[in-house]
């Protein structure tokens, strides 16, 4: 609740006052962000001493009522003049350095550093392309064969997301899927890829193929959209396709970030008769409890398990 909130932030309020001296200034901007001005520090290095103080006191428990609490933070420092000529201009970069603490895993510190900017700058070029490539509709599928060793036969596809760039030409996910999942984009291009592999598919399917599957790797921001299920069905029946066509993959470690979420959602895909993958198993933190209480059909074992099956007697065990 608010109160707990208020509470709370008092409570960081207090501790960041008694990491710094009595001449340095705090002050909250606004939600749960803070900045500290530390004055005429006297060697280069000081500021990391001083953040790693902050998070080591801020990760000691909270007591709220009868909760207890165990925060983290994320801190950008910089350095007047040489970051910035302006309170605006430092509190830019400031804010660049603790995005990029977050993004190396949080409860870190980072020093700005100009190549900061350039990839600031080059993330918001790539941000404006890929929207125009939604729009222009320059993404396209390729369909990598699955093969029953049995008998080899090719019993499914996996769609396989790639970007035709008109300078740069044919671009891999790595390149792009990032982008796409921080800014929301992935949403849209997401509900793009399920109509286009079951148009495919049916148009296999008219050609004379006979029964096959196409699986499809959900991101997180589509596992968190409650429309999915819509959409999937949507594109079933607009295809007229069986829902025993379509796998939907999730990889292990989107299982951990909303475990009831991902629960209910995985349970309403599965009562349309979609089949349910989890990919890269065995790379993240669940357990084999999760495969018990999740509703889940296949079991895709990360490949560093399976490269060197036939020479390691540990990874046939495992697997």
């Amino acid at each position: 609740g608010h109160n707990a909130g208020d509470e709370l932030l008092k409570t960081v309020a207090h501790r960041l006052r008694s990491c710094v001296r009595s001449s340095d200034i705090i002050a909250r901007l606004g939600g749960d962000e803070f900045c500290i001005i530390l004055n005429t520090m006297s060697n280069e290095g000081d500021h990391g001493i001083v953040a790693d103080h902050i998070l080591k006191r801020l990760r000691v428990p909270i007591k709220l009522g009868e909760a207890e609490l165990i925060i983290s933070a994320s801190i950008g420092i910089v350095s007047a003049p040489q970051d910035g000529a302006s309170s605006e201009e430092l509190l830019q970069n400031a804010d660049l350095a603790m995005y990029r603490a977050k993004a190396l895993g949080r409860n870190k510190f980072q020093k700005f550093t100009s190549q900061m900017t350039d990839h600031a700058i080059e993330q918001m070029a790539l941000e404006n392309e890929l929207r125009r490539a939604i729009r222009e509709q320059e993404f396209l599928l390729y369909f990598q064969p699955q093969v029953d060793f049995n008998n080899n036969s090719i019993f499914g596809f996996e769609a396989l997301i790639r970007w035709q760039h008109p300078d740069r030409g044919l671009q891999f996910p790595d390149t792009f899927i990032g982008s796409l999942e921080e800014t929301g984009l992935i949403v849209p291009l997401g509900s793009w890829i399920i109509d286009e592999a079951c148009r495919q598919l049916r148009e296999w399917l008219d050609a004379g193929a006979k029964p096959i599957r196409v699986a499809i790797n959900i991101s997180p921001r589509q596992l968190q959209n409650y429309d999915l299920a819509t959409q999937v069905e949507q594109a079933l029946r607009k295809y007229s396709l069986s829902p025993e066509c379509l796998e939907l993959e999730i990889t292990e470690s989107m299982i951990m970030d909303n475990i009831e979420l991902t629960h209910k959602q995985l349970r309403t895909l599965q009562e349309l008769g979609v089949t349910i993958a989890i990919d890269d198993f065995g790379t993240g933190h669940s357990s084999l409890g999760y495969l018990k209480s999740l509703p889940l059909d296949i079991l895709k074992i990360d490949r560093t398990f399976i490269m060197d099956i036939t020479q390691e007697n540990n990874d046939q065990e495992i697997v």
